[in-house]
Formats: C-alpha cells, structure tokens, sequence
C-alpha cells in the first residue's frame, strides 16, 4: 500500500527531509509539505541585510513545485498536531498520514517582555531576526549620529547564539561607514555569563575579546526585565537600567501554538532523541529550531541552520527505516560550524562537535576574508536551489 509522509514547515530542515525522502521513497508514496508561506530568508542573510551588504529582494527563497517534484506542496497554517495519531489540521484541511516530520521552527515572541512590543512599535528599538526588521533596524542606524546604541538579548533561548554579537559588531562597522563611530557607544547585554555559553568559556572569552578589540561593551549576566519607552530605558532584573538612543533587541522566541499544544516536550519544544530526532510519539520526528536537544553536558543544541540541514539525512533515514524500507541506521553526529561576522567584510570561523564529552569540542579561527566568502557562496547555493529554476 502507498504510504503518506507529512512534513510540517519549509524552512531549511523541512526543505532538506523533503528533498532527501522524495529521492528514496517509491513514485506512489505520497510526501505532503505543508508551510504559511512558502517563503523564507536564512539567518545568515538577515545580518548582511541589517549591514546594508544585501537587499531583502536577493535573499529570499520561494520554493515552489519545480524545485520539489513529486512532492505536494499545501499552503496553509498548522492549527493541531496530534502526535499519536500522526494527524495535522490546518486553516485549509486535515492530513493523516504514516510519518510525521516537524519543522516549524521558532518564532518571535516580544510580548513575553513586558513593553517590548511598544518598544518595537515606535522609532527607538528593532529587531534583526525579521527581513522587515533587519532592514528598519539597519537605516535607523544609519541616521544615527551620537548618542548610546544597545544590542539586547531579552531571553534565551534564541535562533543562532552568535547572532547578538554578530549584530554588535556589524552596527558598529556600520557607524564606522557613516562617519558616527566615534560619537556613539556601543553595549551588548545578555543574560548568559559569556556569548555562546554552549561552545565553552574559552570560545565566550574570546567573542569578548573581538567586542572589546572593536570598542564594544560586553555586559553578562543581565536579564533584562522591561523595555521603558517613555524614557528610553531597559529595566534590568538587578534594579539597573540603562538608557539607549538604539536599541538592537534580540526578542524572547517560543514554539508555534500548535507546538506548544502538542505535549512532546516539557518547555513547549520538541525534546528529540539526540542521535535519531525521534521524538516520544513513534513514527514522529522533529528537526531544526522547534526541537530541544540536550547534549552531553546538560545543555541544548545551539538553534541554527546547520544543525538542521545535517541532521536532515538522519530524519529521512528513520522515516525510511519507520515506513519498512531499506536505510542507514540515523546517527547525528553533532557536527556544525557557523561564521562570526566582524565587519569589514571579514567573517571568524567556528567549528565544533558538540556530541563530545564532557563537553563540545569548538574552535575559533581567526577572522578573514576568506571565511566571508565561504559564508556568500553558501548562501548563493541555498537561494539558487530553493529559488524557482
């Protein structure tokens, strides 16, 4: 009998699973795509946006049935996830089907902080992890000429760990283009002890060390509390508060509602077997930024792109196994590197394994020209092949 695989988001992890099941699958299997949108933007493009180095028109992708064949692709918002019975309901209808594949990513959730979407609202605050907002955010820097600039993580846990630092460091490249350096102060506040707290204190310490080597500020261990828009404050959750003519916030993320509502995971997010990105319910798997996966020392894997374009071969391969069919035993490896921009067109390289005990494994190299271009031939490989031929 034809079998039936559903796969919930056409981000990059669902995209991957997608393609990767239609080439093993048998022509009468049935792999329905269900996504909002059809639309997206990887994480990597939003910070060159924010920069200045990227329109949001050449960084989109819009997968559509030529780049897909064989694979039904429904646009519709996912209202319910019945994990047990391997069951969607949608604004459009209702699948059932003999696998299920969740890739519904994160998404952003700035009401969790008390006046931060009023803050996002006006002129005095933005966010960088929206096409949108990238852009905004990046002109209101550009008008800016003195004064104090913030970058704010407002809660963890967030897509890309990187990202605030990248975002500290591109916005004060940026000032540098314009001529305003000098007459503004630029801070990064996080509620972690060190940037990417998952990758070691020595890799944190050395993120610093690039903040500070740039005139950045670094302030750890501060939670922030509220956004005051009336007087251009942050209300810290140690009674500080720090006033800022630009705010670059990083908003609070959560799972989407029917994530949420599902029951596969304590926190809202999917909890995942590390090795297989099984989840509890048999025959259902999650992959990418709406997953927890909880490595070795306690701490979750870093929500980023590579992660679920890696792990992709690892879901297809436990769909195949699940539906009877001949494939690899799934195995993640825990591998991923990401790109730490600098400015100047000038990107760091981190590699790690984060599967390694007691804790991952990462190196940092040092920043060049050659690891931003690394990072933009990525990026054109991914928007030529999900982009319609």
């Amino acid at each position: 009998m034809a079998k039936t695989v559903i796969i919930l988001g056409a981000g990059v992890g669902g995209l991957s699973v997608a393609a990767k099941l239609r080439e093993s699958l048998p022509e009468q299997d049935r792999i329905i795509l269900i996504d909002e949108r059809f639309e997206g933007v990887l994480g990597l493009s939003l910070l060159w946006v924010l920069r200045g180095w990227r329109t949001p028109d050449e960084v989109v992708y819009r997968p559509a049935p030529a780049v897909l064949p064989g694979v039904d692709l429904v646009k519709a918002t996912v209202k319910l996830v019945d994990p047990e019975r391997k069951r969607v309901v949608t604004t459009e209808e209702e699948f059932a089907g003999d696998a299920l594949v969740i890739a519904l990513g994160a998404e952003l959730a700035p009401s969790a902080t008390p006046g931060l979407e009023e803050a996002l609202d006006g002129a005095w605050a933005g966010e960088f992890f929206t096409l949108h907002g990238a852009a905004a955010l990046g002109e209101r820097a550009r008008k800016l000429g003195e004064g104090r600039l913030g970058v704010v993580v407002a809660g963890t846990p967030f897509k890309c760990p990187a990202a605030p630092f990248e975002g500290a460091l591109l916005l004060a490249d940026l000032l540098g283009e314009t001529g305003a350096r000098e007459r503004v102060r630029v801070d990064a506040y996080t509620p972690d002890p060190l940037p990417m707290p998952v990758a070691g204190p020595a890799i944190g310490e050395a993120l610093v060390g690039m903040l500070t080597a740039y005139g950045i500020g670094f302030h750890g261990g501060r939670v922030t509390e509220a956004f005051d828009g009336s007087t251009g404050e942050i209300v810290f959750a140690d009674g500080g508060r720090e006033r800022f003519d630009l705010v670059a916030v990083v908003p609070p993320h959560r799972p989407p509602a029917a994530v949420r509502a599902a029951g596969l995971g304590p926190s809202g997010w999917i909890a995942v077997d590390r090795r297989t990105l099984a989840t509890s319910a048999p025959g259902v798997w999650a992959i990418g930024d709406v997953t927890l996966l909880t490595l070795p020392n306690g701490k979750p894997l870093p929500k980023a792109a590579v992660f679920a374009e890696g792990a992709a071969d690892v879901v297809a391969h436990g769909v195949l196994r699940h539906l009877g069919l001949p494939a690899p035993e799934p195995w993640f490896d825990g591998l991923g590197s990401c790109y730490i921009e600098v400015g100047g067109r000038m990107s760091a390289k981190g590699e790690g394994r984060f599967f390694d005990e007691p804790a991952p494994t990462v190196t940092l190299h040092e920043p060049s020209l050659a690891f931003h271009d690394e990072k933009a031939a990525q990026e054109a490989v991914w928007l030529k092949r999900w982009n319609e031929r």
